[in-house]
This record gives C-alpha cells, sequence and structure tokens, in this order.
C-alpha cells in the first residue's frame, strides 16, 4: 500500500505527543501493529481505524480513507497477506478446499470460477495471479516454516476437473515429502471437531506476538488478542493430536490422488 496514509498516521500520533505503546494502549491494540502502519507494511482494520480516531482525536479521517484495495484480494484478507510475507512459521487448517499458498494455478481458477456473482475472466486471472504470488513464499526452501492441517473433506470435495484434483493433491505430496510442508490430515471419521467452523491461519514472528486469522464466508478476521490466539492455538493442537501422521497422511493423498487419476 502507498505509505502516504502511514505518514500521515504517524504525523498525527507525534503531533499528539503519543508513543507507539501510549497509542497502542488507547486504541486496544499492539505496538507492533501500529508500527506496521505507520512502515506502510499493514492497513487497519475499519474497526482498529475508528479506535485509531477515536484516540488520535482526528473525527473519522483514518476510517474514511483507508487505502483502496486493488481488487486482486479481498478486502479483509489484505492485513493477513501482509503479515503472512512477514511471519517465521505459517500453521494452516483448511477446512473446505486446499490453503491459499498450496494451490496450483489450475486449481486456484477452479476454485475462483466458483464466485457469485460470476467472476469475469480478466478478473479471475487477477486473483489467480495473487493467490500464486502468494505460494511464492514457499521458494525459500526453510523460511517460513508450514504446517498444513488439512480435513478430509478438501480431498473428496472436487474442484474442477478430477485430473485437476490429482495435479493438485500429488502438488501437496510433494511439497510433504520434500519436507518443505508439514502435511497433516483430519478424517472425516473423527466427526465434527472444534476446530470445524472454518478455515485457520496461525502467525508466528521473531518481532511481535503471535495473530491468528480466521474466514468464513464472505469475512476475515485478524486476531491479536492473546487470549484469543492462545485459544485458537490450543484448538489447533487438538486438532493436530486427532489428525494422522504424516506418512499415514501423504499415503491418503497419494490414494486420493490416483482415484481421481483413474476417474479421469
Amino acid at each position: 500500500m502507498s505509505n502516504s496514509y502511514g505518514d500521515w498516521f504517524k504525523e498525527q500520533r507525534v503531533a499528539a505527543g503519543l508513543t507507539q505503546q501510549e497509542l497502542a494502549d488507547a486504541a486496544v491494540m499492539t505496538r507492533s501493529h501500529i508500527a506496521h502502519i505507520e512502515a506502510g507494511r499493514r492497513i487497519p482494520s475499519k474497526e482498529d481505524a475508528r479506535r485509531l480516531d477515536k484516540a488520535l482525536n482526528t473525527g473519522n479521517v483514518l476510517s474514511s480513507f483507508l487505502p483502496e484495495d486493488d481488487g486482486t484480494i479481498a478486502d479483509y484478507f489484505e492485513a493477513a497477506r501482509q503479515l503472512e510475507r512477514q511471519a517465521t512459521m505459517i500453521r494452516e487448517y483448511a477446512l473446505t478446499f486446499m490453503p491459499g499458498i498450496l494451490q496450483t494455478e489450475r486449481y486456484a481458477r477452479a476454485v475462483l470460477s466458483t464466485a457469485f456473482p460470476p467472476r469475469s475472466d480478466a478478473e479471475c486471472d487477477r486473483h489467480v495471479v495473487t493467490r500464486l504470488e502468494r505460494a511464492q513464499i514457499l521458494a525459500d526452501p526453510v523460511a517460513p516454516v508450514v504446517w498444513a492441517l488439512l480435513d478430509e473433506a478438501t480431498l473428496r470435495r472436487p474442484a474442477g476437473s478430477p485430473e485437476i484434483m490429482a495435479e493438485q493433491i500429488m502438488h501437496v505430496v510433494h511439497l510433504g515429502e520434500s519436507g518443505r510442508v508439514r502435511v497433516h490430515v483430519l478424517p472425516l471419521g473423527v466427526g465434527i471437531h472444534p476446530i470445524s467452523q472454518g478455515m485457520v491461519s496461525l502467525m508466528s514472528f521473531e518481532d511481535q506476538p503471535p495473530v491468528a486469522y480466521s474466514e468464513g464466508l464472505s469475512t476475515g478476521k485478524i486476531h491479536e488478542s492473546p487470549a484469543v490466539v492462545a485459544r485458537l492455538q490450543d484448538i489447533y493442537a487438538l486438532a493436530l493430536s486427532d489428525a494422522l501422521p504424516q506418512r499415514e497422511s501423504l499415503a491418503m493423498l497419494r490414494a486420493a490422488a490416483k482415484e481421481y487419476e483413474h476417474e479421469a
């Protein structure tokens, strides 16, 4: 995002005579969040911007003039995408389809083409490019550390053709076999689980507290409250304890891919 917003925001904080920590306390946020907004690395949510306006006595300027999204990614995910780039460890739980950073181009296009109202081909192309750009964080052979906890439904629910599903599943198998991504499957036989309410991403960093991002239908939220993040981490750990070990998980993935290949 353009840093003019962050620069202006910093000017208002300095003019108010507040340190980053003092402003964070007044707006019920973390100091690192304030620092990232000022540096142009993050965009505050509408709710955060309203609290900042109140703390700085800036009317509704910060909430009214949030940087506009370029249309290639959902507004509610933009801040999470910025955090994803900075994370040293990412733990994903996928309920319905493969995590974005693990998606192949054809699978991503199949998922994005299901949007309603339907997207134009050009718009779908832009979203696919954005999703593939996210996957570039896996180009580094070791960082960030990535764990993928996949609900078995992500393997059983087709996206696009059987050929596309086989390609996507084997892509994840190769990432798991190479050691780049730790892969676990939560079997359908486990039944309804506390984590089964939606997609969850847990992110850890070198220089700031961990955060969580959860997503549902047309909505997403970054969680920075230590209590909320800790609860989501516990739920993830519980689900991981009920999941198949990596070796068995990769075997299930390979078997699912073979079934799609036969169907194709």
